[in-house]
């Protein structure tokens, strides 16, 4: 059954286990506390690499619809993540000069995290979003936001409406889309001639290097390197002209693209160095995504054994953070209230429900203060720093930070 799949990208039969890292519910699925009691589905967390495209993704196991219609990630509640908006609002009106003419689209809105930089720069935006519910925060911010999955019939409508982007935005999407090549397609399809690109998402070479395991999820279908990703794009008319290496997420890229006949882009220098080093690092070789696995089998040892002792030792134990990433990790390494006492996050959309899979309770992040715990496990390991200066209070009883990836370090 595991071998029955066909890549997403180049239909080629995958054969290959990149990662297994058994079953678990849905990462962003939040149970209510009246759910606790009921069935809770899991499903396969398992990934290939494709032989030919050296794609890394998981087995279709369900719908985006089913995942995405009804989300509790809302990108506002990161302050980092609002400052990356804010700078990238600011680079690429000087790069590619947006004024009050331009469209600029964003696929995958969110609450508005991004449009809101333009709507105030006076640049006109449209924002499309599947989860109606997180629209619906964007819309009453003012920003126009279309409920609704985006492909290449949807990019038609538009382009019928009379609608084509200058700048066609979409961060942290493309991993997310199951149909890969409608998805480009709709990109290809809502793009002026003369319009740019961008889209983020996380480079599986940093995935790699850096064991980040935790970020392979469900609502996560693909997991791209440069030299894949470009190949996608060509193969719907669009060139990659430029590369950015980016912090967020852990290690991300932002892609550059344009239409093949749009020649008043050339491709920059940093194209070339990426293949280069994507080259040396081993990304070009399936051996080298097949020696993954036995680096996560280590960590999550090493976790379970921190873990153990402490609580052998009388420690209590909370996590900060209820991110997708995090329950991956709390799931495939077993890891219940039994371990850690409850989780809390700045979201209150999340606060009050507990995690899926493990059970544990999310609370509101005073209550670190009110039962100073002996540890703090911090699930989004992306935002550490950020996490400790905010929670820097708790060293006043002797409270300590844990971070799990790479590996397992304590932060006294």
């Amino acid at each position: 059954m595991k071998n029955s799949q066909s890549c997403r990208f180049c239909r080629t039969v995958l054969e290959h286990t990149f990662l297994d890292l058994g079953t678990s519910p849905f990462s962003n699925s939040y149970v209510k506390a009246e759910c606790l009691g009921e069935m809770e589905p899991f499903f396969p967390l398992y990934a290939f690499v494709c032989s030919r495209c050296l794609l890394v993704q998981l087995k279709d196991c369900s719908t985006p619809e089913r995942i995405f219609s009804d989300y509790a990630y809302f990108s506002s509640y990161s302050d980092l993540w609002l400052q990356h908006a804010r700078a990238y609002t600011d680079m690429i009106q000087e790069r590619i000069k947006l004024d009050e003419r331009s469209l600029v689209v964003e696929v995958a809105s969110n609450d508005g995290y991004l449009l809101q930089y333009f709507v105030k720069k006076g640049i006109p935006v449209l924002g499309i979003e599947p989860a109606e519910n997180v629209a619906k925060v964007a819309t009453e911010k003012g920003i126009p936001t279309r409920v609704s999955f985006f492909g290449e019939r949807s990019a038609q409508i538009l382009v019928e409406e009379g609608k084509q982007a200058d700048l066609l935005i979409g961060n942290n999407v493309l991993a997310h889309v199951p149909d890969l090549n409608d998805f480009v397609r709709g990109l290809q399809t809502l793009l002026k001639p003369q319009g740019v690109i961008t889209m983020e998402f996380p480079h599986v070479m940093r995935l790699m290097d850096e064991n980040q395991f935790d970020t392979i999820y469900h609502e996560h279908f693909s997991y791209f390197s440069f030299g894949t990703v470009e190949q996608v794009f060509r193969k719907h008319g669009l060139i990659l002209f430029d590369v950015e290496e980016l912090p967020t997420h852990g290690g991300s890229l932002r892609i550059y693209a344009r239409h093949e006949a749009d020649h008043s882009k050339p491709v920059e220098s940093r194209v070339a160095a990426l293949q280069d080093r994507e080259k040396k690092a081993g990304l070009q070789t399936l051996d080298h995504y097949l020696s993954f696995a036995e680096k996560v089998h280590h960590t999550k040892r090493q976790l379970l054994s921190f873990l153990i002792e402490a609580k052998e030792k009388g420690k209590t134990i909370v996590g900060y953070g209820a991110p997708a990433k995090g329950n991956t990790l709390l799931n495939y390494c077993g890891i219940r209230t039994d371990f850690i006492d409850y989780t809390v996050d700045r979201s209150p959309h999340k606060q009050g429900l507990y995690l899926p899979g493990t059970h544990i309770p999310i609370h509101d992040p005073d209550s670190i203060r009110r039962t100073k715990p002996d540890y703090v496990l911090i699930l989004p390991w992306n935002l550490k720093d950020e996490i400790m200066q905010q929670m820097a209070y708790i060293r006043e009883w002797g409270g300590a930070f844990v971070v799990p990836i790479p590996e397992v370090r304590v932060y006294p």
